[in-house]
C-alpha cells in the first residue's frame, strides 16, 4: 500500500482536502481523529495525561479539557513536549494499525505536525502540503474554531512557517480559492497517485 502524507498549518484545509481524496477512493488515516479518540472519555491516553497534567486538565471520568490543554501547550514548550511524549507514540501505533488495514489505490496519512514531529520518517513516500496565505489561514481558523486571534497566532508560531513547509513539500494543494478549485486539484492529484499506487 502506497502511503502519502498530507499536512499544512492550522486552518489550511487539511481535513477538507482529505475528505475530497477519500471521496475519490483513497484510504484516509487522520492523526487528529486518532488523538481525539485517545483523549475522549475512556480514551487510552487519559491515565498518562492525568498523571502528567493533573485532574484540572484531565478530570476523573471525563475527557481531556482540550481548550485548557491547547492553551497550556502553546504557551509552555515543556508542557507541549510532555503532551507529545504521551500522545505521539500512541497515535503512531494506531495510525500504523489503520494503514496496515487500509484498502484502495493508496492511503493518505493526515498529520498536522508531520514535519515538526518527524512523524513521516520511513512512513510516507511523498508529502502533500495544503497551502494558503497566512492572513487567510488565521481568519479561517478564527471563524471555524472561535479561538481568539492571538491564540491562533501563537499556534501558528509554534508550527513550521509557510515557506519552510513549501520547501519540504513534494506536492502542493492551493487552498486560497474556493472549494471547486481545491476539488479540481484533488482530482488531478488522485489520478496521479492512483495510477502509480496500488498494492
Amino acid at each position: 500500500m502506497r502511503v502519502v502524507g498530507l499536512t499544512g498549518g492550522i486552518g489550511s484545509g487539511k481535513s477538507t482536502a482529505a475528505g475530497m481524496l477519500a471521496a475519490l477512493g483513497a484510504s484516509v488515516v487522520d492523526a487528529d481523529e486518532i488523538s481525539r479518540e485517545l483523549t475522549a472519555a475512556g480514551g487510552a491516553a487519559l491515565p498518562a495525561l492525568r498523571e502528567a497534567f493533573g485532574e484540572a486538565i484531565v478530570p476523573r471520568g471525563g475527557a481531556l479539557d482540550r481548550a485548557a490543554m491547547r492553551s497550556l501547550a502553546f504557551s509552555d514548550p515543556q508542557a507541549r513536549a510532555r503532551l507529545e511524549s504521551v500522545l505521539h507514540p500512541l497515535i503512531r501505533e494506531e495510525a500504523a494499525r489503520r494503514l496496515a488495514a487500509a484498502t484502495g489505490p493508496y492511503a493518505v496519512l493526515v498529520v498536522p505536525l508531520l514535519f515538526e514531529t518527524g512523524f513521516q520518517a520511513g512512513r510516507v513516500e511523498r508529502v502533500i502540503v495544503v497551502d494558503l496565505p497566512e492572513e487567510l489561514q488565521a481568519s479561517r481558523t478564527v471563524e471555524r474554531s472561535g479561538l481568539d486571534p492571538g491564540e491562533v497566532r501563537r499556534i501558528m508560531a509554534a508550527q513550521w512557517p509557510r515557506w519552510r513547509r513549501l520547501q519540504a513539500a513534494d506536492e502542493v494543494l492551493w487552498n486560497g480559492g474556493g472549494l471547486d478549485e481545491l476539488r479540481a486539484q484533488c482530482e488531478r492529484l488522485h489520478q496521479r497517485l492512483a495510477s502509480r499506487g496500488g498494492n
